[in-house]
């Protein structure tokens, strides 16, 4: 169905692809992959019309093509669902779903006929509860996820490309994902799929294509008989193996933050926890048991009553006196809640600690960069360019920029939510290490992730979350996989 060869796209002192090569069959899912940097976003807008290839060719169905525009995309056939989704918060579902084309007669849009539509679409995926009223900038990230699938599904699309489709999603839903999937390649509709976790492309995937800096280093690898540690070399460069580094050795330290009968109504309630100096405390849950906003309320972010103590004195419900006093908040949703993205690496990196650069009213400009080039160095952020825009980064560097800030100054607790979503394997051992290395300096750290294998991984401690309520608490080391999802599913200790 698509033959993409020798694509070549050139930006201001970067050669984002260098001759990619790639070919999908329909009915198939191919999954692309790469670590971040490697040239799958700038791809998949070649594919999308987002951006003109300067050399290479497009054959669609037989036929040369070359989008111009992302409307042009659509005409051919081409429906693109994006890591960062492209909704318009202030719509509503349904608008968003038909955004581009509407239900309209006459110069006059039809709701209730969108409304209508929007819902057999949101009925075919699954997700009827969503209520193509809304307004989506109300919705959870995992339902605005699903709203961004039902878009693309609204057009006649016979190429689906779907860039980290699953990394909002709770097990369940992963699992609804794969049907509708199943069901387009069924009626032979030819899926690319992009995804960091591998486990992900053996259920799902057909055949698979491994970029690296650029240029495509393996096509069209049986998904199935591929080896794991086979596509990570081709990925890397080098082996690299899922290995968390070791839990320290001392006993962790007095009491960071303590929390008591903190609740939110219709988030959580009467939550009770502590971490405790150069500890890493995990909370496990599905999407919506109430992770996040638990970590909003401790930052300050979210109304909560209760009570919250940060090295023994309490604190209030504001981000400005939290982060003064020793916080760091790596949110879940990058783009919409941590980037400055028409500002620069460097102001990224130095947003949080901006005081300690100025003296008498006037910024040390030369120290600020000279302390973001050292992060961008130590968390191997690519390009190696400060004072690139960060909107030019790819998620999972732009991610490596959110941590980076918090390495800065004196932190006594860093709050992190998903803090590797988006992130290649050969990078999310990097980030494996610099969180550690942050608990071993003696910060306590809360952390978050739809990944229940990287919180028994990384954490100290597990929490357990269902619908709000804790309902276990152990040493990590006592808890595997398994057990974990059961408690989860079933809502029950085990």
């Amino acid at each position: 169905m698509l033959v993409m060869r020798g694509i070549v796209k050139q930006f201001p002192g970067v050669r984002a692809l260098d001759g990619v090569d790639l070919d999908v069959r329909a009915g198939e899912v191919h999954c692309l992959l790469g670590q971040n940097g490697a040239g799958k976003s700038t791809l998949i807008k070649v594919l999308a019309g987002v951006h003109q290839p300067d050399e290479g060719t497009i054959e669609f169905n037989g036929e040369q093509v070359r989008p111009s525009s992302p409307n042009d995309a659509i005409r051919l056939g081409f429906a693109t669902i994006y890591q960062e989704l492209d909704l318009v918060d202030g719509l509503s579902v349904a608008e968003n779903i038909f955004l581009g084309h509407e239900h309209a007669k006459l110069g006059f849009v039809n709701m209730s006929a969108a409304n209508r539509a929007a819902r057999q679409v949101l009925e075919r995926l699954g997700h009827g509860e969503i209520r193509p009223s809304t307004e989506v900038g109300r919705l959870p990230a995992a339902a605005k996820q699903v709203v961004s699938m039902a878009r693309a599904l609204s057009h006649d699309a016979r190429l689906i490309i779907m860039d980290e489709p699953s990394a909002a999603l709770a097990h369940d839903e992963v699992d609804n994902l794969f049907r509708i999937i199943r069901e387009l390649t069924a009626q032979g509709v030819a899926v690319v799929y992009i995804s960091h976790r591998l486990e992900e492309i053996r259920e799902i995937g057909d055949r698979v294509t491994v970029l690296k800096d650029g240029r495509t280093v393996a096509v069209g690898l049986p998904a199935r008989e591929t080896a794991t540690s086979h596509v990570v070399s081709l990925m890397t460069g080098r082996n690299v193996e899922y290995v968390f580094p070791p839990r320290a050795a001392n006993p962790p330290g007095e009491e960071v933050l303590k929390v008591e009968g903190l609740t939110s109504p219709g988030a959580f309630a009467d939550v009770s926890f502590s971490v405790r100096a150069g500890e890493i405390v995990g909370l496990a849950g599905l999407v919506g048991s109430g992770r996040s906003e638990i970590l909003e309320a401790v930052y300050g972010a979210r109304p909560a009553s209760g009570r919250v103590e940060l090295a023994g004195k309490q604190v209030r419900h504001s981000v400005v006196g939290n982060v003064r006093r020793g916080m760091g908040l790596a949110p879940e949703e990058r783009k919409a809640q941590a980037l400055l993205l028409d500002q620069s690496i460097t102001a990224n990196i130095t947003l949080g600690s901006l005081p300690s650069f100025a003296k008498l009213g006037w910024m040390n400009r030369a120290r600020e960069r000279a302390e973001a080039h050292r992060l961008v160095k130590a968390l191997d952020i690519r390009p190696p360019d400060p004072e690139r825009p960060i909107k030019n980064l790819s998620g999972g560097n732009q991610q490596k920029a959110v941590l980076a800030r918090w390495l800065l100054g004196s932190r006594k607790l860093l709050l992190l939510d998903e803090p590797t979503r988006g992130v290649d394997v050969g990078a999310r051992a990097e980030l494996y290490a610099v969180i550690r290395d942050l608990a071993d300096r003696g910060i306590g750290v809360l952390l978050v992730s739809s990944e229940v294998p990287e919180v028994l991984g990384l954490a100290d401690r597990v929490l357990v979350l269902r619908e709000g309520t804790v309902i276990h608490q152990a040493d990590a080391g006592e808890l595997d996989e398994h057990r974990v999802l059961d408690m989860i599913m079933d809502g029950r200790a085990a």
